[in-house]
């Protein structure tokens, strides 16, 4: 049997939209990983159909790619892992970094080091990961590329990065036209500089080969005919297929006792059988049943469980129950709760940063994630999957302090807006019970506002924000970590229109409608008694009939019949409904529409439930 390839592992790791997935498909294709004539989609690893449409990463992903250093004639196997920029998907995030043994820290040449940057880096660091610094992007016209590379000192200096870290080396690179270089002036090129870096920094697996074998699972998912599919680092040993292997838990215990069915290893966006995997092999691991993430995979004789790294909690719940509007049942085919309850339960295994938690009733599930994207990620997916599900308003985690005093969570949340903008943008955020703790101008009339605010205060504020903004200001979040409890914040201002009936909408009630707020459903629409069809101008909510037909009479008379024009219904997305209720609504989500509705469906009950809460 051949040699195995010298090794790297490395993570590449960066803020939302600065490249690093384009980066990633550059490196494919200089390293001979794709043919000439191959044809591949841009940023191949975004490979669900999620990724592809928000132009996100959400799920942290293997590959690995070949490369030949020039005069040498030995290949030099190199596994990257594409992580997720948003800090919402964090659990990815450190879970990954236990398997490799450097970082490319990737930083937009305009933008420069963002909240979620510091996030994911933090986490590298305390592993003692060295990073290497690619400042992307260097082709913009807004770049100013030596303020970015000293806001990066300054990032690694704040999060305590040792001598060795703080001696980083630096490329200059545009991940889009395929070129990195040292020299910050140059416009062309190719990606050697960045491989050759890569070779000469990042350290090899300096793990024991000959110990038995050990294994980490990180990531997880299923194959239809292999079954569950455990992915991580190969700590130490060699495995062979169908060597005995079994699983345990963080406590040592074992978990269940197997064979390795299949191992596979990454060759670029494929999974590739092998017979045998060594100590500091990326690989994926057939065989068991039972044993899930964070897991120890190891040799009969093994009895003490790799250390995981722990995961950040959770610090925000949606209440996901079982659709029990008049209109259930019609477009999806998942309606009961123990499907729902099957469908959280494989979840929560794959995705650590998920808890969940049924209620006393059977019918309804607290999830409890990162964040508002997080957990409309999973909605959305499984509404794909013919889910109906209602979700409740988002609600915040709270602690307590060693006094007995509650404590609340906080981000940190940074602001790029036009100049014009930014007082509205303090005067909201002030509403919200948020403080700001640094403005500066970032030029090209924009400021950078910086805020410690509540996460509470910011649920459902991002459309207003981007209203308030002409939709020109960029918002990112980071959790900070949990303080004292900031009291009551004012909610949604407005009132909603509530249908009072079952029946479809009719343009000549809506009419008449428009005057009362902004609608959100169009002529011909199906509703039901307690559905919000609208956003009432005032406070209160308003019940309103907008299925009422014109009387018909033998009489005419001009301008009675004049064409109804109205205006085009105000469509929310997923996570703009989510945001956009109270703690008394809820969004149905099916397979294809998304309906806001009261919790409470029956008007009367509705009173009573009113009247209840106002006497408590």
């Amino acid at each position: 049997m051949s040699a195995p390839l010298p090794l790297r592992n490395i993570a590449i790791i960066a803020h939302v939209d600065h490249g690093k997935t384009t980066l990633v498909d550059q490196l494919f294709r200089q390293s001979g990983t794709f043919r000439d004539n191959q044809r591949v989609e841009e940023r191949a690893m975004d490979s669900n159909d999620l990724e592809k449409e928000r132009g996100i990463t959400i799920l942290a992903k293997p590959t690995s790619v070949e490369w030949t250093p020039e005069g040498s004639d030995q290949a030099v196997r190199i596994n990257i892992v594409d992580t997720p920029g948003h800090a919402d998907f964090g659990g990815e995030v450190e879970r990954i970094l236990s398997m490799v043994d450097g970082v490319i820290l990737l930083v937009d040449s305009s933008e420069g080091a963002m909240p979620q940057t510091k996030f994911v880096t933090g986490k590298a660091l305390a592993l003692g990961l060295r990073p290497i610094v690619v400042v992307n992007k260097v082709d913009r016209p807004d770049q100013r590329i030596q303020e970015v590379l000293d806001e990066v000192f300054d990032l690694f200096v704040t999060l305590d990065a040792n001598d060795d870290q703080l001696d980083f080396p630096v490329l200059y690179a545009s991940g889009r036209n395929g070129y990195a270089s040292e020299d910050p002036d140059r416009r062309e090129g190719t990606l050697v500089p960045l491989f050759q870096k890569i070779v000469d920094y990042v350290p090899p697996p300096a793990l024991d080969v000959d110990a038995p074998f050990t294994f980490l699972a990180t990531l997880l998912d299923r194959d239809n005919f292999l079954g569950r599919v455990l992915t991580g680092r190969v700590q130490s040993g060699t495995i062979r297929v169908n060597d005995p292997i079994r699983a345990l838990d963080m406590d040592g215990n074992v978990i269940e006792t197997g064979r390795a069915s299949k191992l596979m290893t990454f060759r670029g966006l494929e999974r590739v059988p092998v017979e045998e995997a060594r100590a500091g092999d990326i690989i994926s691991l057939a065989g068991l049943a039972v044993a899930t993430v964070a897991n120890t995979v190891a040799a009969p004789e093994v009895a003490v469980p790799i250390k995981a790294q722990p995961i950040d909690p959770p610090t925000l719940s949606m209440r996901f129950s079982v659709n029990d509007s008049p209109m259930a049942g019609r477009e999806g085919s998942k309606v009961t709760s123990r499907m729902i309850r099957d469908r959280l339960e494989r979840e929560g295994e794959s995705n650590v940063a998920i808890k969940i938690t049924e209620s006393a009733d059977k019918d309804s599930f607290e999830v409890a994630g990162r964040g508002e994207l997080q957990l409309g990620v999973l909605i959305e997916t499984m509404r794909r999957e013919g889910f109906e599900l209602g979700i409740s308003r988002p609600r915040v985690l709270y602690g307590q302090d060693e006094n007995g005093n509650r404590t609340e969570p906080y981000e940190t949340v940074v602001i790029d807006v036009d100049d014009e903008h930014a007082g509205t943008v303090v005067e909201k955020m002030a509403i919200r019970k948020a403080e700001m703790t640094d403005m500066r101008p970032s030029g090209g009339g924009k400021t950078r506002i910086t805020f410690s605010a509540p996460s509470r205060g910011l649920i459902g504020y991002h459309g207003e924000f981007l209203s308030d903004t002409r939709g020109t200001g960029i918002m990112n979040r980071l959790f900070d970590k949990y303080g004292p409890y900031k009291g009551k914040i004012e909610g949604r201002k407005n009132g909603v229109l509530i249908s009072n009936g079952n029946g479809e909408a009719v343009a000549y009630a809506l009419g008449p409608l428009e005057e009362r707020g902004v609608l959100f459903v169009g002529v011909g629409e199906p509703l039901y008694e307690g559905m919000i069809i609208g956003e009432n101008a005032k406070p209160e909510d308003l019940e309103v009939n907008p299925m009422k037909s014109k009387q018909l009479t033998n009489f005419r008379s001009t301008g009675k019949d004049d064409a109804i024009r109205l205006t085009p219904p105000r469509v929310m997305t997923l996570e703009q409904a989510i945001a956009y209720i109270d703690d008394d609504e809820m969004v149905e989500v099916t397979p294809k529409s998304i309906r806001l509705r009261k919790a409470i469906l029956d008007p009367n009950e509705r009173k009573k439930a009113s009247r209840k809460k106002e006497a408590a």
